[in-house]
């Protein structure tokens, strides 16, 4: 079966120029197509002009409550901090979170222009395939 047939991309961050402030992303729903029980979670940078944004990933039981950084021990790499250093570039972090939603969350500080990127969380490995779009 495909890759097409047994993977979905979701969008957490949509594209956009951050300053300073807290962006949070899109709840996205593992259980989407009968559950999907891998994720990869990808932040793909614009330009960056100044700043430090740092990027975590929470999950949550209920997808609207109870947000909470998903611990190291379950992540597959680490969420960057984009520094003016990381113009045009694409971040991957495997997630092994048992909780049902996952979101990314940018905390920009001392950003005049700040930086444009977005994130968005591959999700795969469904329990049933193919998935539907």
């Amino acid at each position: 079966m495909s890759t097409y047939n047994t993977t979905l991309f979701k969008r957490s961050l949509s594209p956009a120029a951050r300053t300073d402030g807290t962006a949070s992303g899109v709840a996205v729903d593992r259980a989407v197509n009968g559950g999907m029980q891998d994720a990869v979670v990808l932040v793909s940078t614009g330009t960056v002009t100044d700043g430090s944004h740092a990027v975590a990933i929470q999950d949550s039981a209920d997808g609207s409550t109870d947000w909470q950084a998903v611990p190291a021990a379950q992540l597959l790499g680490s969420p960057p901090t984009l520094v003016e250093a990381n113009d045009d570039t694409v971040y991957e972090v495997g997630v092994l979170s048992t909780r049902r939603y996952l979101r990314v969350v940018a905390v920009t500080t001392g950003a005049t222009t700040g930086a444009i990127f977005s994130a968005g969380i591959v999700l795969g490995r469904p329990r049933f395939a193919p998935v539907s779009r």
